[in-house]
């Protein structure tokens, strides 16, 4: 961590483990965000948990649902936690990409061009209501979401670390909105759907913002989250648990209901969302559970339904959860 160098001990194998008490203080610290996070935002406590488990894991969230139901206010809050720069876009129709990445302008005193920079410039970028803008400024995101850098007329321009782009959008059922293109979905790590408040969780909220604004602390900083985040590939996954996340990726693809299953990258991003929520728990190894509980949030937004499954109304959530349910963790 900051306040010392990460320490590993050797296990049986040749392999290294990380340190019980460089655990214990991951752990203490990621469970404080969270708990910082429900101060404000009220709602199950596994929705501030993916969002640290996307930033760990050095992913990206997609937080979806109707207008009203905090996702703004959520972002804003887990982003006040980090210590980190944070920005944020207002996606419109008429949004440019340059109003993202930035553009060249000249000077005339000087003579000379000088990079004004984008709001893309910044640790956390918040992209509120994503898919209200076309697809052209859509993309703009994906080589900063993928590669961590952006290029502006031919320069290559690398992003400040850590870096997290945290989108919300609406139903694509509502009017003036796009669905996101396949390959901006697939750079999502995780997709979180939010609901409408249970009734003693709306009674919370309406309560709290009588009695004035909650805001979030302050509890990160850009060096321990980088700490944090290198932590996760010390996190060790025994082959039972790769064979597990094999074989349900294998099962979608042979479900009758599914048109394209999950992909070897999608399988690749559930091991590494599920190392980054065991180092969450204080743990240095991967369990079936961390799998379990990340599936439907990983896996369902990159897969694509049959013209009949979307007709009748079949979700990819329920199919993976069916999935789930008949994929054994431990081979037969």
């Amino acid at each position: 961590m900051s306040d010392g160098a990460v320490k590993l001990e050797p296990i049986p194998g040749g392999k290294r483990s990380i340190e019980p008490r460089v655990l214990a203080q991951v752990a203490e610290r990621a469970q404080s965000v969270i708990e910082e996070v429900q101060h404000v935002f009220v709602g199950p406590r596994q929705i501030p948990e993916l969002l640290l488990v996307a930033l760990l894991a050095r992913g990206h969230a997609l937080l979806e649902g109707v207008p009203g139901v905090a996702k703004t206010t959520l972002c804003k809050a887990f982003a006040a936690t980090l210590g980190c720069h944070f920005r944020r876009i207002q996606f419109t129709p008429d949004l440019l990409p340059a109003d993202i990445t930035g553009t060249y302008v000249f000077s005339p005193n000087q003579g000379t061009f000088s990079l004004r920079e984008g709001p893309i410039f910044t640790n956390v970028l918040l992209g509120d209501e994503i898919n209200r803008a076309p697809a052209k400024t859509q993309s703009a995101l994906l080589e900063a979401m993928q590669e961590k850098q952006t290029t502006i007329e031919g320069d290559t321009r690398i992003l400040p670390s850590p870096f997290i782009v945290l989108a919300t959008q609406n139903p694509v059922e509502q009017a003036g909105t796009y669905p996101l293109p396949e390959a901006q979905i697939d750079r999502f790590l995780v997709r979180i759907l939010m609901g409408y408040p249970k009734p003693d969780d709306e009674r919370r909220v309406l309560r709290r913002f009588m009695e004035g604004s909650p805001t979030a602390r302050t509890l990160l900083e850009p060096e321990q989250i980088l700490d944090m985040q290198a932590l996760v590939e010390q996190v060790h996954v025994e082959d039972d648990v790769l064979d597990y996340v094999v074989r349900l990726a294998g099962h979608t693809r042979q479900q009758a209901r599914i048109f394209l299953g999950a992909s070897p990258r999608a399988a690749l991003a559930l091991i590494t969302a599920a190392r980054a929520r065991a180092l969450i728990q204080g743990r240095g190894f991967v369990v079936p559970d961390d799998v379990k509980s990340l599936a439907v949030s990983v896996l369902a937004h990159r897969m694509v339904l049959t013209p009949e499954a979307e007709m009748d109304g079949t979700s990819r959530e329920s199919l993976v959860q069916k999935a789930l349910g008949e994929v054994p963790h431990r081979k037969e």
